[in-house]
Order: structure tokens, then C-alpha cells, then sequence
């Protein structure tokens, strides 16, 4: 098995590296034409505007909806969760472009600007069902976007709770929740529709490599009409709760 990933900017090496640990060839994307080496894409977080700028020139986003409407299991983490989005609030002037087939709303930067990055733990009772391990996943949230609305055919995999008085950027969407003091809101931050799935955080940035297991058995779903053989059970479970990186942890 062979899975894209786009390499225009941002985290596509740390994905690259999740599916080797995993067994699997990670190909770096960056012209249309490559596409048709690969049955799958994986498009990594990073500097969304950026992206979408070299997107343009390498002229990949006609290319790109193609590849989504054919029903080819794609996944976007952060900024690629942006692009594969029906629709983004928070865009700079102009705006940019969207690949969409995600029929969700997503606000960019929602949690706050790149100093205010955080670690949270998310109940993620779907992917511990299909990929073991503990019932929770240690996500990496950088500049992180959140998932507004879905659609109803979208599946709501992982969301966090947001003290609906805490501000977290001036600039950020929970500003408008502050009359509601004293209340929660669940934020969604990972989703799954049909073949798409999407995460506004970075589980490539983790030891813990479920995530990108239950894309790939998303992946052997469409290309062998059968589960993958790939499994977690056997490992070392330990490593999963083990913080890699030293951010703030949000409460």
C-alpha cells in the first residue's frame, strides 16, 4: 500500500513517517499528475493560506476535487481539515480556495493564534473501538481550526469541551459565546464522511499512530472491499499516553 501526501508545505514529513512506522510508503504530492500514482491522499497541517497559494501554482486544485469526488479516501489534519471543508469562516481578505466534499463549516484559528497552541485529552471512543489502545488520545492542537456545523451524513469522531466564558483569542469565534457564562460548548474537532476524514489537530505530531491505522483500514475498505489487516493489538500501548511535545494543556 502506497498513500499520497500532499507535500506543498507544513507537517508531511511527520505523516510520512507515521506510515512508515506503520509499514506503509508515504509519496509526496506536488503536481497533479502524481495523483494517478496513488488511490488515497493524506493532506497535512500547516500554514493554510500558503497552501493554497502553491496549490494554485502547481495548479493541483481542479486535480484535487477530482480526486475527492471519485470517492478516494482522503484525510486533512488542520489546514488539509480547511481545505477539504464545504466552507470557512475566519478567512483572510479574499478569502482562499477549498477543495470541499467535506459537508462541514469550519472556523480558522478558532482556538487562538500560534502562541496559544495547547494539548488536550480527547475521548475518541470510535477509534479505540476499531484500533484498541486507551479510550483516549493525547491531540496537538497549533493555530487549530474547529468544525462549526456538519452535515448529516458526517460523523462526529472526537470534540472538546470550550468553557463558553473563556476567551481564548480576541480575534477567536468563542468571543461571541461569553454571554453564556458558566455554561460548556462541545466543539467539534474530528470528523468522518464516507471517505473523507478529517482532524483539526495533529496526530502526526504523536507517537501514537492510530489515526493514521484507521485512515489505512479506511484505505483497504476502497481498494479491497475488506477491513485491513493492520491492528494495533500486540503492541505496547503504553507509548499512547505519552506526551511528545511540551505544550500548555487546555482545561
Amino acid at each position: 500500500m502506497a498513500v499520497g501526501v500532499l507535500a506543498l508545505q507544513g507537517s508531511f514529513n511527520e505523516h510520512i513517517a507515521a506510515l512508515r512506522r506503520l509499514g506503509v510508503k508515504g509519496v509526496e504530492i506536488r503536481k497533479p499528475e502524481q495523483l494517478r500514482s496513488v488511490t488515497s491522499l493524506i493532506i497535512p497541517g500547516g500554514e493554510s493560506t500558503t497552501m493554497a497559494k502553491l496549490a494554485e501554482c502547481h495548479n493541483l486544485f481542479p486535480a484535487l476535487r477530482d480526486f475527492v469526488k471519485m470517492g478516494k479516501p482522503v484525510w486533512g489534519t488542520c489546514a488539509g481539515l480547511i481545505f477539504l471543508a464545504d466552507k470557512a469562516n475566519g478567512q483572510k481578505t479574499g478569502g482562499q480556495e477549498l477543495i470541499g466534499g467535506l459537508d462541514c463549516t469550519v472556523h480558522r484559528n478558532f482556538f487562538g493564534s500560534q502562541i496559544q497552541s495547547f494539548e488536550a485529552e480527547l475521548s475518541v471512543p470510535e477509534i479505540a473501538a476499531k484500533e484498541g489502545g486507551p479510550p483516549s488520545f493525547r491531540a496537538v492542537f497549533i493555530r487549530a481550526p474547529a468544525i462549526l456545523e456538519v452535515g448529516p451524513d458526517v460523523e462526529v469522531l472526537a470534540d472538546i469541551s470550550v468553557p463558553s466564558g473563556k476567551t481564548i483569542d480576541s480575534n477567536s469565534a468563542l468571543e461571541s459565546q461569553e454571554d453564556n457564562t458558566g455554561s460548556e460548548k462541545k466543539v467539534i474537532v474530528a470528523v468522518k464522511q464516507g471517505n473523507l476524514l478529517g482532524t483539526t489537530f495533529h496526530p502526526e505530531l504523536t507517537a501514537d499512530t492510530r489515526w493514521h491505522s484507521y485512515f489505512l483500514k479506511m484505505v483497504s475498505e476502497v481498494e479491497e472491499g475488506t477491513s485491513s489487516s493492520i491492528s494495533t493489538s500486540g503492541e505496547d500501548l503504553s507509548f499512547y499516553q505519552q506526551p511528545m511535545n511540551d505544550l500548555p494543556i487546555f482545561q
